[in-house]
């Protein structure tokens, strides 16, 4: 006995669409939160006046066009409240929180 496969010419679930295109395209809300990610994690390796102004303002447009859940900005808005102090080691600055 042989199995029946019934065809068809409509695309199946896992191909794209012809003359479609192959990249990934994530929503605004994927790239916000990837790029104030990023700006995240440099304002706390760096601690500098330009880092943290930077995400300031990337969380602040990211909440004015929806972009940004109001749990997300908390958190961000938390790590921003903690306060950086500076410390010396072998001459060289380092920030801690």
């Amino acid at each position: 006995m042989q199995a029946q496969h019934p065809s068809s010419s409509k695309c199946k679930a896992i191909t794209p669409p012809k003359g479609g295109s192959r990249t990934f395209k994530p929503s605004r809300r994927l790239l916000a939160t990837a790029v104030i990610g990023s700006a995240l994690i440099a304002y706390q390796v760096h601690k500098t006046p330009d880092a943290r102004q930077r995400l300031e303002s990337l969380v602040s447009t990211a909440q004015s066009i929806g972009d940004l859940t109001e749990r997300d900005a908390a958190v961000v808005a938390e790590l921003l409240a903690k306060p950086t102090t500076l410390i010396l080691t072998h001459g060289e600055p380092r920030y801690v929180f």
